[in-house]
């Protein structure tokens, strides 16, 4: 693979950006706008573009990058975070970040992100919509047990069937988006396999967690924070804790994992087990979930169904 002749740090807003050129040390703010950033792509090519997700904003920037084969490395915003603190570098300005980002990418030997792949762009959006309507769904349901005024529980039960009407939609086009793609239909089936998996959370580990079947369990398990972290120092030990990673990946992970624990056998003697030592009940499900990740995994990895990687 090619080196980039430079690094460009990119701090991302909704209106514009901020683009630091690590090689000459200049900084300049570009708008947001389409044809802004598909002059900005264009010069960036032969350069490593440094940017952070940042909730979606990145996307019309990544299109562009895409769009003329320039190159792009996406890093967690944590990470960028602790690399300013490494470096002594306390404030938080938008320049700064962009410097930081530039800086980042010869320091860690940042490789490019693999271009965003547009069924599984719009599949991601779908899930997180479907995640919004069924929290309002929930949070209007519970406002409908505690209100006294009729006129109030009738316009919350209204809005509930306008919410629902949507989450149908939603649900609809997931199911089609899925069953119209070979390979998404593939890997959903497979993933329906295991005992606790549903459409639902397939849907979410397909667009959430495209990695499933291609890291080891592992570097799996730390993406989705389901990895135990140690905590010592000195003479002091400190209780291994989970922290990071996809908390919409995590959140599915452990509703399977409560379910499959009471009807797969073989997580089913696992969390018993657990519980016989004593192990509280949340450290027997993450510990549940930790391993269906692992299973899930393994099943990619190797393009087999539960059942028959079981036999």
């Amino acid at each position: 693979m090619t080196l980039p002749q430079d690094y460009i740090g990119v701090d991302i807003a909704k209106d514009w950006i901020d683009a630091f050129h690590l090689s000459t040390a200049r900084h300049e703010r570009i708008p947001t706008t389409k044809q802004a950033l598909a002059r900005f792509a264009k010069a960036a090519r032969g350069r490593l573009v440094v940017l952070e997700a940042s909730g979606g904003y990145e996307r019309p920037l990544t299109a562009a990058l895409t769009k003329v084969g320039a190159d792009y490395a996406r890093v967690n915003p944590r990470q960028a975070r602790a690399f300013a603190q490494a470096a002594g570098k306390l404030a938080k300005t938008d320049r700064v970040d962009a410097q930081i980002l530039a800086r980042m990418g010869p320091a860690l030997n940042l490789k490019p992100t693999a271009p965003d792949d547009p069924d599984l762009a719009r599949l991601s959006d779908l899930v997180a919509r479907r995640s919004t309507l069924v929290g309002l769904i929930r949070a209007e349901k519970n406002r409908a047990g505690t209100t006294r005024d009729t006129w109030l529980a009738r316009e919350i039960a209204l809005l509930v069937n306008v919410l629902e009407s949507h989450l149908a939609a939603v649900e609809g086009q997931i199911a089609t988006l899925i069953a119209t793609r070979d390979a998404l239909a593939a890997t959903s089936a497979r993933l329906c396999s295991v005992p606790g998996i549903g459409p639902a959370t397939s849907a979410v580990l397909i667009a959430r967690l495209p990695e499933l079947g291609h890291l080891d369990h592992r570097k799996i398990t730390c993406l989705t924070g389901l990895a135990p972290h140690a905590c010592e120092s000195g003479l002091s030990r400190g209780k291994r804790r989970i922290w990071g990673g996809r908390p919409d990946v995590r959140r599915a992970l452990y509703i399977a994992a409560f379910i499959a624990s009471r009807c797969d056998p073989a997580i089913k003697a696992f969390r018993k087990r657990l519980q016989d030592a004593g192990k509280p009940i949340k450290l027997v499900l993450t510990a549940c979930a930790r391993k269906l990740l692992t299973i899930l995994n393994a099943m990619l990895r190797d393009g087999k169904d539960y059942m028959k990687q079981l036999a």
